[in-house]
């Protein structure tokens, strides 16, 4: 399924000039009648878009993070969230209730399953927030089903799914936004630029906070399987592989945080890419690597490293910051240096530098969703395409892998394989559990 050459404007321009010569042609042939008011919402007065103009959008998998990147979606004038999707009854009703109280309306939908929700012809984008081990599939069901795709972190959960997914939006046409949002903070963005245009020197080295990694195999014990209209645990499964039910993995009942990270059936890379998905991509930002990759990983205590085929490196360390907030970056160059964290707070060693950075903090997705929205009307790609999240993410997985198999990695970033090293290559992809496969 392949989208219409037309942007989307353009295809509701001819859409709405078609609707007018069809009304006027049918009102002309019929008898008079006493005429149906309309509301001035409908029409765009008092300030409202007509819902012709809005985009229409679906989420699936809605939760914590979920539900706070949905708050800034209902925010712009230009968005009608129309249905849910998510294996959990209670989340679909919550995620129900918050729409609706914004909206003033009482008609979004819920599903247990979300190809239900891609279903819907009016959709056109959604939003996916479910755990890790869905983000790529759901992402690539919905180019398939004709929906653009604003996805949360990370965006795929092995090497090859970062292939595939960029692929896949590439051959639909698809526009897909990576929730890495802090390419559009400010603080981020001017540490960034700050790296690209020359104002440090020469950089030679680059640091991304990570986590401390984590591997778990483990099961929990099991427990009774609910119903599954209240919640599908096959269904939260997904693609992953099969385990016996416990509520924990999910967050529900007692448990208000779903405890599956650092699982490794379900996380992305034994935690590394939780924060690295974020640090890591800024750092290919800062450096013009978009599309590559670092070269040769290894891992000293906590810390991995990398080494770019130009001798720049990656420093990924979960300790040793300046207190500058959560995800935190350092640029380090022959004639400077500038540090920043999600505090948007920056500190540099030359004050010259130093800029007033706007007013949000790293977490906020309000720009990356407005770059998300007016690029799903241009056909543009957005500054976190599916592309970008490509060579990041990959950055990451391999960092991951060096950590896991405890040994120094060479990589081809143009095949996208490990140098001489089977091994390796076998983990870069995962089994997806049937009928999940892609």
């Amino acid at each position: 399924m392949k989208k219409s050459p037309l942007s989307r404007r353009a295809f509701l321009k001819k859409s709405a000039a078609h609707s007018v010569f069809t009304a006027f042609t049918a009102f002309s042939a019929a008898s008079l009648t006493f005429p149906t008011p309309i509301s001035a919402s409908v029409l765009g007065r008092d300030g409202n878009l007509p819902a012709s103009e809005k985009i229409v959008l679906g989420g699936i998998g809605i939760n914590h993070r979920g539900g706070y990147d949905l708050g800034f979606f209902l925010d712009q004038p230009d968005v009608r969230f129309a249905a849910v999707a998510d294996v959990a009854r209670s989340r679909r009703i919550r995620v129900k209730a918050q729409a609706e109280t914004v909206q003033g309306t009482s008609d979004v939908a819920m599903y247990r399953d979300f190809r239900e929700l891609l279903d819907r012809p009016d959709l056109d984008a959604v939003l996916i927030a479910t755990g890790d081990r869905w983000h790529a599939h759901a992402s690539i069901y919905a180019a398939r089903a004709g929906k653009d795709v604003y996805s949360e972190k990370p965006c795929a959960i092995s090497i090859d799914l970062c292939r595939r997914l960029a692929e896949t939006m590439k051959f639909y046409g698809t526009v897909f936004q990576g929730g890495t949002q802090r390419r559009n903070v400010r603080n981020f963005r001017h540490a960034c630029e700050l790296a690209r245009t020359g104002k440090l020197g020469r950089i030679h080295t680059v640091h991304a906070s990570i986590y401390y990694l984590q591997h778990t195999v483990e099961w929990l014990p099991e427990q009774p399987l609910p119903d599954r209209e209240e919640f599908d645990w096959d269904l939260w499964l997904g693609p992953a592989p099969w385990r016996p039910f416990n509520e924990a993995y999910a967050g529900i009942g007692k448990h208000h945080w779903s405890q599956w990270r650092g699982q490794y059936d379900f996380d992305s890379g034994f935690r590394h890419l939780d924060w690295g998905a974020h640090t890591v991509d800024l750092c290919q930002w800062a450096l013009g690597m978009d599309g590559s990759t670092p070269v040769k990983y290894w891992a000293e205590g906590d810390r991995m490293f990398a080494l770019y085929e130009n001798g720049v490196k990656l420093v990924m360390r979960p300790d040793g910051w300046l207190g500058l907030g959560t995800c935190p970056v350092r640029f380090e160059g022959s004639d400077g240096w500038v540090e920043t964290g999600d505090s948007g707070k920056m500190l540099l060693s030359n004050d010259s530098l130093q800029t007033v950075c706007g007013d949000i903090e790293g977490t906020n997705p309000r720009d990356h969703v407005r770059n998300f929205l007016d690029c799903v009307k241009s056909r543009e790609q957005p500054t976190c395409n599916a592309d970008v999240i490509r060579s990041s993410h990959i950055a990451c997985h391999v960092s991951a892998l060096s950590w896991f198999l405890g040994r120094e990695l060479n990589f081809d970033p143009k095949t996208e394989t490990f140098v001489n090293d089977p091994e390796a290559d076998r983990l870069r992809i995962r089994a997806s559990r049937e009928p999940w496969i892609l």
